[in-house]
Formats: structure tokens, C-alpha cells, sequence
């Protein structure tokens, strides 16, 4: 968790804890005066020991076996373009969308994103979230000239797919902040954060205002930023913010990602506890 997120009150709670570890730790250990000054005289070893423990135990150790080293990377060359570029792009994509609150990409971006990214409301688009991925997808599949590989084609119904509960929450938040905008401005990051990760890996290990993008908010990312994925050893991006049932019977066991296949964009699922080099989450920042 950043600094930026901690709230006053968490605070005063850890500053209260430290002294009560302190006051507990004199007692037992029952340290004389000649103790006590060995601790002083060595107070540089004793912080670092400190902070050590508190890395250690502020960092949730749930799936810890499920990440890999990485280094891949954005190979093509991507680098986020200006909000009003994506926001135009979009218009002229998506006939009848609206517009954004562009003033919000003049703020600075909060920790751990790599810029402002424009993603309209799916409410925007469609009538139900699943119908809003397939006119994402057949957007794809139109700006890369035909060159989308849906592997779930015919299987993205609601039995199927489903927002995961964080993400929803946080992108209503985000909603209720930027009201009577059609487009929303986010801050994100395109996957590099947590490549090597599980998608469960990742969720556990967001901070407080992190939340996984789901396949529409990823799509329209690659439809205002299509040099995203032009090369196989591009870094593949998982969809942590959606769930997916692989035989619609309430086991959302498997998450969507993007990938590059046949020199265009491919669409498929993977389970949730698998790690590899070759992928990374995509997940979006509430303001600070």
C-alpha cells in the first residue's frame, strides 16, 4: 500500500502498535542498561530489521508461489497517448459516444500508473456488459483488418462471463465522480506492474486503490492504442477485472486476456492460478 492511500486514522493505529511492541518487547526480553545501549549504539541495524518485518508481513502471502521473473516488456513501442487523442479516437469508433472530463488527465497520476486512459462507460455502448466486450472485440477485429481471434466466440453470455465484484465497485466510484461523462478518465497501467503474476496473484497483492481492468476496459485501451500488441513477444495482458466460466456453470474459475496471434489480437481465457513471463494484469488507479 502507498503512502497515499493510508488514512489518518490507520496512522495513529500503527504508531500506537509500535510503542505498545516496544513497551512489550522491554518487558520480556528484560534488557539492563548495558542492553538497551547496545540496541542505541546498533539503532541503524534495529530499523532496518524493522522495516524488513514490516515489507514482509504488509504484503499478503497468499499464491506468493504463483509469480515468475520476467522480462518482457512493451516491445512495440507503446507509450500512452494524450486523453484528447484517445477520446476522438474513440468518437470516431463508437458512433453517438460522448465525452470526457479531460481537465482530470492535468492531475498527476497516482503511484504504479503509466497515464490517463480514456474508457467509456460499457453502459455507454451497450446494453449489458457481455454485449459491450463483442462490440469491443468486432471493433478489434475491424482496425486490425479482420486479424481477431476469438476464442470464446459464442461463449461471452452472462453464465459465462461476469465483472469481478472489485472492479465493479471501483469503476462505479469512478462513475459517480465523473458524472454526466460518457467516457471515463482512468488512470492505468497496461500490464507491465504485474507481469509474471497469476491473475489471482495480482488481485491479491493490489493496493487499496487498485482494481483489475476487465475485457472491454482492456479493448478499448488497444483500440486508442493499437501498437499495444503488434508483435508475439509483446507482453500479453490479462483481464484480472472480469471472471470467466468455462462451461457456464457458476465456476468462474478462468479469466479473458488479449494476445498477439497471426500478426492481429487474440481473445481467449486462462486459469486464474497460472503464472507466466509472457503475461501481465492490466488494472486501473482511483485518484489519491
Amino acid at each position: 500500500m502507498t503512502t497515499q492511500s493510508i488514512t489518518s486514522g490507520q496512522t495513529k493505529q500503527y504508531k500506537r502498535f509500535v510503542e505498545d511492541a516496544a513497551d512489550k518487547a522491554l518487558a520480556e526480553v528484560g534488557l539492563d542498561k548495558d542492553g538497551l545501549q547496545r540496541l542505541i549504539e546498533n539503532g541503524d541495524e534495529f530499523q532496518a530489521r524493522i522495516i524488513t518485518g514490516i515489507r514482509e508481513l504488509s504484503v499478503s502471502n497468499q499464491f506468493a508461489d504463483e509469480e515468475v521473473e520476467s522480462d518482457y516488456g512493451y516491445l512495440s513501442g507503446y507509450k500512452p497517448k494524450g486523453i484528447t487523442e484517445q477520446t476522438n479516437i474513440l468518437r470516431q469508433l463508437i458512433p453517438g459516444i460522448g465525452y470526457a472530463d479531460e481537465k482530470l488527465a492535468e492531475q498527476s497520476l497516482p503511484p504504479n500508473a503509466e497515464g490517463w486512459f480514456a474508457i467509456p462507460k460499457w453502459q455507454s455502448v451497450a446494453k449489458t456488459y457481455e454485449e459491450a466486450v463483442e462490440k469491443v472485440l468486432e471493433l478489434i477485429k475491424q482496425q486490425r483488418d479482420g486479424k481477431l481471434y476469438n476464442w470464446r466466440e459464442g461463449k461471452l453470455g452472462v453464465k459465462y462471463l461476469r465483472k469481478h465484484e472489485r472492479t465493479a465497485k471501483k469503476l462505479e466510484a469512478l462513475a459517480d465522480q465523473q458524472k454526466g461523462y460518457d467516457i471515463l478518465v482512468v488512470a492505468a497501467q497496461f500490464g507491465l506492474r504485474h507481469r509474471g503474476r497469476s491473475v489471482r496473484r495480482a488481485r491479491e497483492v493490489f493496493t487499496a486503490n487498485e482494481f483489475g481492468l476487465g475485457a472491454f476496459e482492456i479493448g478499448c485501451m488497444l483500440l486508442t492504442h493499437p501498437e499495444r500488441l503488434q508483435h508475439y513477444d509483446d507482453l500479453w495482458i490479462d483481464c484480472a477485472g472480469d471472471e470467466y466460466a468455462p462451461v457456464a456453470d457458476g465456476g468462474f474459475s478462468r479469466a479473458p486476456y488479449f494476445g498477439f496471434y497471426g500478426g492481429g489480437v487474440g481473445f481467449g481465457t486462462g486459469w486464474v492460478g497460472s503464472s507466466s513471463g509472457s503475461f501481465g494484469s492490466a488494472s486501473g488507479f482511483l485518484p489519491q
